[in-house]
């Protein structure tokens, strides 16, 4: 069991879920109250997609993040800012021409994924650690790109969180250390419940958290329904917990929930289950964070 927890608030994501629920939160200036909010009720993390003000859908911007990180980082709250550099990576067959991208595909090259990390220079970004079927679509992320990707990362000195969504990510994630692309003491994220990845389970998270170096920090998060169920296992399991809105929309069945709601949810699961919660600052020195 982890003794010392840390919380992550994924604030927004990129989904269609603005329309389902209105504390979805899409402008810049949403984004950063809510994971401002978040990190009041217990957050040391809040990992950061930023949307499209007027539609409310995915967008990569520059600007827009410029403006979420800027607004975090003038109040008065601290927190460990994680941007997104999964970017622009889905893709769906056309269907007069399946060789080529249809209506919804979205892509973006490692350097254009890496933009805004480069340029704002937070203390953690995500690296997906492969391809996936994502529902109905494909998330593309070859392994030369990632290749690429984890390199500027490394250069800029951010700590890379390696989101894993099925098993053979771990595998490529091992690879990149050997390569020396990833530094020790790595930081795994595992993305559990996805249609189609890795099941949101028990046994997922053991057989996971096995093939990880032993001097590993690592997190899971279930979607939807099994958020608070995964929290719970991957403390009991010796990992830390993400949970929002990115993740799930609601607090309990048929109530919809804020950011700052499910983090003080998990804040209450951590506890009655014995363990802390660490703070933005005790997070930094469990995960070996460095100024970039």
């Amino acid at each position: 069991m982890n003794k010392n927890v840390i919380i992550s608030c994924a604030v927004t994501g990129a989904g269609d879920t603005a329309s389902k629920n209105p504390e979805v939160p899409v402008t810049p200036k949403e984004i950063a109250d809510s994971a401002i909010k978040a990190a009041k009720a217990g957050a040391a993390i809040a990992h950061i997609h930023v949307r499209d003000p007027k539609s409310g859908q995915l967008s990569h911007d520059v600007s827009l993040f410029q403006e979420v990180v800027e607004r975090i980082r003038e109040s008065d709250t601290d927190v460990i800012i994680n941007i997104t550099a999964g970017g622009g990576g889905d893709w769906v067959p056309s269907d007069e021409d399946p060789t080529r991208g249809g209506e919804g595909t979205d892509i973006q090259t490692p350097e254009e994924r890496h933009e805004p990390v480069g340029l704002l220079l937070p203390e953690i970004c995500t690296l997906d650690c492969g391809s996936v079927n994502f529902g109905d679509q494909i998330y593309i992320s070859p392994a030369d790109w990632l290749r690429k990707q984890a390199e500027l990362i490394k250069k800029s000195g951010v700590k890379p969180e390696l989101e894993c969504f099925d098993t053979g990510h771990i595998r490529f994630a091992n690879q990149l250390m050997k390569e020396e692309l990833v530094e020790e003491q790595p930081l795994f994220q595992f993305c559990l419940g996805i249609p189609w990845g890795a099941a949101a389970d028990a046994e997922t998270i053991s057989y996971m958290k096995q093939r990880i170096p032993e001097d590993s920090n690592w997190a899971a998060f279930g979607i939807g329904a099994m958020q608070m169920p995964i929290a719970a296992e991957s403390v009991l399991q010796g990992g830390n917990v993400r949970v929002g809105l990115e993740d799930n929309l609601y607090l309990k069945k048929g109530v919809l929930a804020t950011n700052e709601q499910l983090t003080d949810k998990a804040v209450n699961i951590v506890q009655s289950l014995g363990a802390n919660v660490l703070t933005p600052q005790e997070a930094r020195e469990k995960l070996k964070l460095r100024k970039p």
